[in-house]
């Protein structure tokens, strides 16, 4: 089970149960023509790297069924997915592991 955590900082994120941390990735600062996007203009990526993961989806008989994703994974999500939680100037979605549509390899 992984942490997320900053270098310099000493706050611990461990989600529970069946949520994951996503950091997403940096959205496109140019278009393919070479304009420059404002912030207000750029789309947030439905994309990133999986920072931390819970102990697992809780089953009716009792026991946890283990996490699918490992930290470090490159994944996709809805773009909605999630509750965002900044933590030393760093961006993450807090979201369950049912929000990931796919593993990118």
């Amino acid at each position: 089970m992984a942490t997320a955590t900053k270098k310099s900082s000493k706050i611990r994120l461990q989600p529970l149960g069946e949520r994951i941390v996503v950091q997403r990735e940096e959205s496109e600062q140019t278009t393919a023509g070479g304009i420059v996007l404002p912030d207000s203009a750029q789309e947030k990526p439905a994309r990133g790297t999986v920072v931390a993961v819970g102990s697992g989806k809780l089953l009716d008989d009792g026991s946890r069924a283990a996490c699918q994703l490992k930290a470090g994974e490159k994944v996709l999500f809805s773009s909605y997915a999630g509750e965002t939680v900044e933590i030393d100037d760093v961006e993450y979605l807090l979201m369950r592991e049912d929000d990931v549509l796919a593993v990118i390899e």
